[in-house]
C-alpha cells in the first residue's frame, strides 16, 4: 500500500524507504525506480529521500537485503540436511519469484547486507553439516544457488517482457503474436514439434515440477558424492 499525505525529510525513516522501494521494485522493475518516483509513493520530495540514502545503488542494495530477511533459515539442530538444503533453495526461489527485479540487479549491482551474509553462512553450515568441508562447502552451496538463480531466471524475463510490452497498448495481443511465430519456428525442429503438439505444450515453458526434480537429482548428487568420499576413506582402504 502506498504511503499517503507528504512526509517531510525528518518525519520519513530509513525502514519507510526501503519498504517503499521494495514494492516500487515489484510493481516497476529496476527500470521504474527513481529517486522521483519513490518520493511521490512515499508523498515526499526526492532530495528527502536522498537526506536518508545516499545513492539510487544504495537503495538496491538495502531493498535487496530486505528480500534476503524473508528466507526462513530451518534449525540445523532439528532437521537433517538434505531437508535442510531443500528448504532453503526453496525459499530462495519463492523469494526470487516474489521480487524478480533482484535477479535482474546481479548483473548490475553489487548486493551485500546482513540479511544476505546471514543467509550465506547459514547455507554453509548446511553443507558443512552433511560432511562438506573448506572449499568443498563453499562449491555445493555455490551449485545449489545457481540452479535456483538460474530456474528465477524465466519469471523476471517473463515479468519484464510484460512491462516493456504493456507501454505499446496492447500488450496481450503482441504477446500473442510472438508466441505463435515462435511456435512456428519451433515447428520446423522434430522434437520441438512432437512437444507443441501435445494437449499441454507451452514453447519456451518447463514442464511443472522441474525445479522440485531438479533441485532433488543435485541433492542426489551432492549425496552420492558424500558418499563417495567416506568409502575411500573408510577403515582399513
Amino acid at each position: 500500500m502506498p504511503y499517503r499525505g507528504r512526509m517531510p525529510r525528518h518525519t520519513l525513516t530509513r525502514e519507510q524507504i526501503v519498504q517503499a522501494a521494495v514494492e516500487l521494485l515489484d510493481a516497476e522493475g529496476l527500470e521504474g525506480l527513481n529517486m522521483r518516483a519513490l518520493g511521490k509513493r512515499l508523498g515526499s520530495a526526492a532530495t528527502a529521500v536522498y537526506w536518508h540514502v545516499d545513492s539510487k545503488d544504495n537503495l538496491i542494495a538495502l531493498a535487496a537485503d530486505q528480500a534476503w530477511s524473508e528466507i526462513a533459515l530451518p534449525d540445523l539442530t532439528a532437521t537433517g540436511w538434505r531437508t535442510a538444503a531443500a528448504a532453503t533453495a526453496n525459499g530462495l526461489h519463492a523469494m526470487l519469484t516474489r521480487h524478480p527485479w533482484l535477479v535482474q540487479a546481479f548483473g548490475s549491482f553489487l548486493m551485500f547486507g546482513p540479511a544476505k551474509a546471514r543467509y550465506d553462512d547459514h547455507t554453509l553450515a548446511v553443507y558443512e553439516a552433511a560432511g562438506f568441508t573448506g572449499a568443498l562447502a563453499d562449491q555445493a552451496a555455490a551449485t545449489v544457488f545457481t540452479f535456483v538463480l538460474g530456474n528465477a531466471l524465466g519469471p523476471a524475463a517473463a515479468a519484464s517482457l510484460s512491462r516493456k510490452l504493456s507501454g505499446d497498448g496492447n500488450a496481450e495481443q503482441l504477446m500473442r503474436d510472438s508466441m505463435a511465430e515462435a511456435r512456428e519456428i519451433a515447428a520446423q525442429f522434430p522434437r520441438l514439434r512432437a512437444r507443441l503438439e501435445t494437449p499441454t505444450a507451452g514453447y519456451a515453458t518447463a514442464p511443472d515440477d522441474t525445479f522440485a526434480l531438479g533441485l532433488q537429482a543435485l541433492l542426489d548428487g551432492l549425496d552420492a558424492r558424500l558418499a563417495g568420499r567416506r568409502a575411500s576413506t573408510a577403515p582399513g582402504e
